[in-house]
This record gives structure tokens, C-alpha cells and sequence, in this order.
């Protein structure tokens, strides 16, 4: 099997959140077993640079995040963590786990101003310093918001309250900052975007060239053992197979594998939810 960059794990399906941003997934809600997880490390050892625990759901609910992670460290596996951030400050445990490399945090889950998103913010911005000082795990910290109205303005909370905090010697404004975001300490960064939509088949098909890393430094794997090829299919419409069915090697080698490689290697997509992508014209140019 040829070496990725990223492999996306959902451990779990459910949230505790309703976020407008993100959608709901039409499976039924699932939480990975350890066992399965193992299964799973065993055919990316040695073949992925870093893993993801992120498509839907939140990990931080997952009862048994903090053995996953001694699962990873056992495989060599460094792990990259994507949280809303609401239950953090009960998440002390992952300073102590050496396979985590970073931790992603989605600003965006209170957009209304008042106590409940001061003790939120408050929580992350805690555990972001404590990460960064001691083990320096790196923090990401996500506005997924940036753009025109209400959801934009909850910026102008944010980002003076990260000013504040960090005192990164320069004023936060609010530009898209995505590609490689702003340092505004050690080991924390901001990044900030546009909302995208999510893919969906009763979409409008976009036309025009299509390019996309699904498949090139990616794959996803969700919590019933479904590959795909990307985060975005969050419900398995460009199902691969089933990694706890057949080697993962043989599902990442088959024909409609790999016609979406050579698909967007020639700058087509083949895949209907691909197809309906607005997250791929950001790639344009590629």
C-alpha cells in the first residue's frame, strides 16, 4: 500500500452539540470497540504519517479515547485530535499520551455571546497553554465562521479574548487565514475560513475541473469499518469496503479507487458526490 499523509478514524458517530455547521449523519449512532481500533492500526503501521480522529462525532465522548491513544503510541502512530472543545476541561488526560501530535478546536460551537461562551473559550484557551508549555502538543484553534453575517460576528468575541490571552504582538483581524494559518504563540496557531457546504447527492452538480487529495494523501475510515475517500462523506456514499472484511491494502487498490485517483490525476471527478463538492474549488489551481 502506497504511504499517506492522513488517515481519517471516526471512533464514534454521535455529538453532544447540534451545531448548525455541521450535518447530521444518516447512520445509526455507533462507538468503535477497542479490538476493532487495533485492527485498524495494525494495516496503517508504517503507512501514515499522522491520523486523524475526526469526521463526525465528537472523540472527546468516547469512553475509551485515552486507551486508543496508548494504542497508538504502541503502533507508532502520531494523532491528531479534532474536538468542539465542550467537554475539555474533564480532558486533562491527553497532556499524559505521547501519540498525540495535535489538537484541533472548532470555535465556531458558541456563536451567542455571554457566560456559557466565556467559560468555552476559557476552558480551551486553559488547556491550549498547558499543551503548549508542557508536552507541546500544537493547537489548532478553528473559525470556521469567517465570512458575512451573524456567525462572522462572533469573531469579534473570539478574537480579541485570543489577543488577551496569547498577546501575540500583533491585532487579529478577521481575514481567511486557512492555508497555514497564524502563529500567535508557541505551538498555537489560528486558522480561520470560510463555511463551506457539505457534499450531498441532491446537490447541483458543479462543472468545470475537479481536483482533490481524497485518495492521493487521504482516506477516511468510519466507525463501522467503511473506507472512503475523504472526511466529507460522512455517510459512506462512496463506500470502498469494509476494513474489518478485507485488508485494507486490497480496498485502497480497487478499481474504484482507482478511478478516482486517475480521475482527478486528469482533473475529473468521477464520483457524484464528488461531483457536488464546493470544498474542492478550493484546490483550483492544483
Amino acid at each position: 500500500m502506497k504511504k499517506y499523509k492522513k488517515a481519517y478514524i471516526e471512533i464514534l458517530n454521535t455529538c453532544n452539540l447540534a451545531c448548525a455547521f455541521c450535518p447530521k449523519t444518516e447512520r445509526k449512532p455507533a462507538v468503535m470497540e477497542n479490538y476493532k481500533f487495533i485492527r485498524i492500526l495494525e494495516q496503517i503501521k508504517g503507512r501514515v504519517l499522522y491520523l486523524y480522529l475526526h469526521v463526525m462525532g465528537e472523540p472527546l465522548m468516547h469512553p475509551k479515547l485515552g486507551e486508543f491513544l496508548d494504542a497508538c503510541e504502541a503502533y507508532d502512530q502520531r494523532v491528531n485530535l479534532t474536538t468542539n472543545g465542550t467537554l475539555i476541561s474533564k480532558a486533562g488526560f491527553l497532556l499524559e499520551k505521547p501519540a498525540l501530535r495535535q489538537v484541533s478546536f472548532s470555535l465556531h460551537s458558541h456563536l451567542k455571546p455571554g457566560k456559557e461562551q466565556d467559560r468555552y473559550i476559557a476552558d480551551i484557551f486553559d488547556f491550549a497553554q498547558k499543551a503548549a508549555d508542557g508536552p507541546g502538543i500544537q493547537v489548532a484553534l478553528r473559525l470556521w465562521n469567517h465570512g458575512e453575517g451573524g456567525a462572522a460576528r462572533a469573531n469579534e468575541a473570539i478574537l480579541p479574548a485570543l489577543e488577551q490571552r496569547f498577546n501575540p504582538g500583533f491585532k487579529l483581524d478577521n481575514r481567511v487565514t486557512h492555508v497555514r494559518g497564524v502563529k500567535i504563540a508557541p505551538n498555537i496557531f489560528l486558522y480561520q475560513a470560510e463555511e463551506f457546504k457539505w457534499p450531498a447527492l441532491k446537490d447541483e452538480i458543479i462543472p468545470g475541473r475537479a481536483f482533490c487529495y481524497g485518495l492521493r494523501e487521504q482516506f477516511g475510515v468510519l466507525v463501522d469499518g467503511t473506507v472512503v475517500p475523504c472526511c466529507l462523506d460522512k455517510d459512506g456514499e462512496m463506500a470502498l469496503g469494509n476494513v474489518y472484511n478485507e485488508p485494507l491494502e486490497t480496498i485502497l487498490s480497487s478499481k474504484r479507487a482507482r478511478a478516482i485517483r486517475e480521475g482527478f490525476s486528469k482533473r475529473q471527478a468521477v464520483e457524484e458526490l464528488c461531483k457536488r463538492c464546493t470544498y474542492r474549488m478550493r484546490f483550483e489551481g492544483k
